[in-house]
């Protein structure tokens, strides 16, 4: 056996590029799109729709219908359809964010048909059973009891609302009483209004071939109702008081948020946010981190990010620390603010800046699977196909000015919610 005892060359990441999904559309106008790479016979198909939050008529009906809708058809009972996928080795999931609802198969190769087949009867034959549906409002009563005792969670519930408000579908926070007022019709009725072809994108992903997508086509494409995406507006209504502070009794550590909505991706400031956030709080060689963690030890993390929607973004600071250092801490955030808005970044952390985020691009794209995420994010918001690649040239050659401009343009202090709650 043999070891290494020299590190392998480094080499300057020159070029990153996006394997070329091949686009097919259904006979019913459902776009599909094919990411055929990898060598074992798996395969994933997503199916998206928008069917979000977005679209809902009542407070949690999109998110109960994603997570109900495999729970029973008109011929199967929710057992029954774990069972078969189960015997046949497969992964069915379903789910829904703010602004899609996803059914998401994984399979072998062999036993695609069979599988698709169930996903198309679940697709068309829901039921939504009121047994499910207590079942699930029951558990999420209780999941939610004990979410409203934990600061973190609270305080990331409170900062979308203040940037948002309480009626907005990003802004709304569940409750009880939301849980007890869900009926099956209203379940029924979210799902005959956007689970339709018109509203739908397929990505299918792994070792694919044309007869998958045919078969995709016989079922999906033909045996699928018809309809139209919904066009709908919501108007934001943020907090006017910015700074909000909140108790939750016997707690000993103070979470903290600081935030504010962003543009979204097709924003010609998007790329440069995007390397603002990670120098600031983006990973683990940050600027929050170096300070309030390794220098000051105020917290066992911290970090900033930025939340992507389809109607927009945003940006927040989050950390939990000792409610003793909680003014302190605060300090030094507002410092790194400052700080960015007043000082250019070093280029030796400028070029470990662009290093990180080559390197993480690079990760993201290893495989069909995470290619296929990569393609939802095109296919969803419509973005130009050289979206990557021109993050790559925006990686290359932002300059500390740039930074430092677009730190002044959406860091001032004044325009950032600060949520405590301890």
């Amino acid at each position: 056996m043999s070891f290494r005892n020299k590190a392998p060359e480094l080499r300057e990441i020159t070029k990153i590029s996006l394997h070329e999904p091949i686009r097919h559309q259904l006979d019913n106008g459902i776009p599909l799109y094919e990411v055929h790479m990898g060598t074992q016979a798996l395969l994933k198909l997503d199916i998206i729709f928008f069917a979000g939050r977005w679209y809902e008529s009542h407070p949690l009906v999109a998110r109960a219908t994603a997570l109900l809708l495999k729970e029973g058809t008109q011929q199967k009972s929710s057992a029954e359809i774990a069972e078969i996928v189960d015997f046949y080795g497969g992964s069915l999931k379903t789910g829904g964010n703010l602004d899609t609802a996803t059914l998401s198969l994984f399979c072998l190769n062999k036993h695609f048909d069979k599988l698709l087949t169930l996903v198309h009867e679940i697709l068309t034959k829901p039921v939504f059973p009121q047994k499910e549906l207590d079942n699930y409002t029951r558990t999420a009563k209780m999941n939610l009891e004990i979410e409203q005792t934990k600061n973190d969670i609270v305080a990331y519930r409170e900062v979308t609302a203040a940037m948002y408000g309480d009626n907005h579908p990003y802004g709304y926070n569940s409750t009880a009483a939301d849980y007890d007022r869900l009926k099956r019709e209203d379940l029924v009725n979210h799902f005959h209004q956007n689970y339709h072809a018109g509203n739908c994108q397929i990505i299918l992903s792994g070792k694919t071939s044309e007869t998958q997508v045919q078969r995709i086509n016989g079922l999906l494409g033909n045996k699928f109702p018809l309809g139209e995406k919904r066009s709908i507006t919501h108007v934001p209504t943020p907090y006017p008081n910015k700074k909000i502070k909140l108790t939750i009794p016997n707690s000993v550590q103070t979470a903290i948020r600081i935030g504010r909505v962003l543009p979204s991706r097709k924003h010609p400031d998007y790329f440069g946010l995007l390397l603002l956030n990670t120098l600031l709080g983006g990973y683990f060689g940050s600027r929050l981190m170096s300070n309030i963690r390794e220098d000051k030890g105020y917290t066992y993390g911290i970090y900033s990010t930025i939340d992507n929607m389809l109607s927009g973004n945003y940006f927040y600071i989050a950390t939990e620390t000792g409610s003793e250092v909680t003014a302190p801490a605060l300090e030094e955030i507002y410092k790194e603010l400052k700080r960015l808005r007043e000082e250019p970044a070093s280029s030796e952390e400028l070029e470990k800046l662009r290093n990180y985020l080559l390197g993480t691009l690079l990760t993201s794209m290893d495989g069909p699977f995470n290619i296929a995420r990569l393609v939802k994010t095109l296919v969803l918001e419509n973005l130009n196909p050289s979206f990557f690649q021109d993050f790559i040239q925006a990686i290359k050659t932002i300059q500390p000015k740039d930074l430092q401009a677009l730190a002044q343009k959406y860091l001032q202090e004044e325009d950032l919610y600060e949520i405590l709650v301890s």
